[in-house]
């Protein structure tokens, strides 16, 4: 099952844009037809406007390589891009559509940096404090500052490698858990520092774990009110919610089915969980235009004071073409464009989620598996697309085999998974 559409935005001028029954080639509307909010090839090579049929590819790999269903939304400046494709529920044979609610796993870390942002406005908060003035004796280096933690340079362990290290059975026996902040936080000292604080950028799920303590402890309140009070309530976010440690997803929504390690197994229905494994660091369910909307707001300075919009873009290299801020990545795109958001995953879901400079341009996608490299990969194929317009290119990378340095996920980074 295939299916877009292309709109303005609005209700009367919605144009629906069936992707069935034409070539992917042909699959934009003709020459002529800007002014009813359809885009053409033609405007998609000239002007690097979203290329939908380069989206569709992507989304059709997607499938190829193993998710049940996959979908995308980008949101240019009024007019909604909208393509899915596949299921998003096995059972029923629902098609998964671009509206279905979802966990954005890792995405999370964005909201919690913005809380902590904002809360350095309101002169609460030091970013080059130890993290230990605020919360006494919780780690075991005082030179640990809350910097550090939002950049994923403390050396904290992340916990997740062990917790992890066997997919399957490693979900199953967290699948229903309630884990305390404090519990993560032992698990990661368990072992050593991996660096020494701002030495080195390592990825670590443990650092966002310690965000949301700064958040319950500087506030007052639980993560999911600050959430809310902050951020959900003032942008609209009516699809968006932190429901931990409830299991279920509110309304309509794609289920997710995580991959076993061992080849040819079977997929499990991970849709159900308390996701405490992960709490500030991953817990959030959101949708794919609430996305949009929240790194939209972002990057146009809606959320905190420029001084600290500065701050959060503060990057430390990770590859040669992303940088890490605080708690916000950047991707330099084949075409010369950087893009701003987070990655995602939690078991059964992948998510991209990505906004130009100026918040003009975003980009949601989701496919409804995970620990699949190749469809990790596939799926980043969409900000090519949404962003760089009309390119071969993005459609050669949705049907490449995963890069061995790109076998990396936000859920037990350590872990190369092929």
């Amino acid at each position: 099952m295939v299916s877009g559409s292309v709109g303005t935005g609005t209700a009367l001028g919605a144009v629906l844009l069936s992707l069935v029954a034409l070539p992917a080639q042909a699959a934009s509307a003709a020459p002529g037809d800007s002014g009813t909010g359809r885009v053409t090839s033609v405007a998609a090579a000239k002007s690097g406007a979203p290329d939908d049929a380069g989206l569709q590819g992507v989304l059709h790999a997607a499938l190829a390589q193993g998710a049940p269903g996959a979908m995308v939304r980008v949101d240019d400046a009024g007019t909604v891009h909208e393509l899915s494709e596949g299921v998003a529920d096995r059972a029923t044979g629902r098609s998964i559509t671009a509206a279905d609610r979802f966990r954005v796993g890792s995405v999370t870390k964005s909201f919690s940096a913005v809380v902590l942002l904002q809360l350095v406005d309101e002169g609460k908060l030091n970013l080059d404090t130890s993290v230990n003035t605020y919360l006494p004796g919780l780690l075991p280096d005082d030179r640990i500052t809350v910097r550090h933690v939002m950049s994923h340079r403390s050396g904290l362990y992340d916990y997740t490698n062990d917790m992890f290290a066997q997919t399957v059975p490693g979900f199953e026996s967290v699948r229903n858990k309630v884990f305390s902040y404090q519990d993560l936080v032992r698990l990661s000292l368990k072992h050593a520092l991996t660096n020494a604080p701002g030495a080195a950028y390592s990825y670590s799920n443990t650092n966002f774990v310690v965000a949301g303590m700064l958040i319950e402890k500087l506030t007052g309140n639980a993560v999911a009110k600050e959430y809310q009070n902050r951020i959900f309530k003032p942008l609209g976010l009516t699809d968006t919610f932190y429901v931990h440690p409830g299991t279920s997803i509110p309304g309509t929504h794609a289920n997710g089915y995580l991959t076993p390690d061992a080849a040819g197994a079977a997929l499990v229905d991970s849709t159900a969980q308390t996701v405490s494994w992960a709490q500030s660091a991953g817990a959030i369910i959101s949708s794919t235009r609430d996305l949009n909307t929240f790194f939209s707001a972002l990057m146009a300075g809606k959320l905190m004071s420029a001084a600290q919009l500065a701050q959060m873009q503060q990057w430390t290299t990770v590859s040669s073409t992303q940088g890490y801020g605080l708690g916000l990545r950047r991707r330099d795109l084949s075409c010369g464009v950087s893009v701003y958001g987070h990655t995602g995953t939690v078991q059964g879901y992948y998510t991209y989620a990505f906004t130009s400079k100026d918040g003009k341009r975003s980009v949601t996608s989701l496919a409804n598996t995970s620990n699949n490299a190749n469809v990790l990969n596939t799926m980043a194929g969409t900000l090519e697309s949404a962003f760089c317009g009309k390119s071969s290119k993005a459609t050669r990378r949705a049907m490449a085999p995963a890069a061995p340095t790109e076998r990396y996920e936000d859920i037990a980074p350590g872990i190369a998974r092929d």
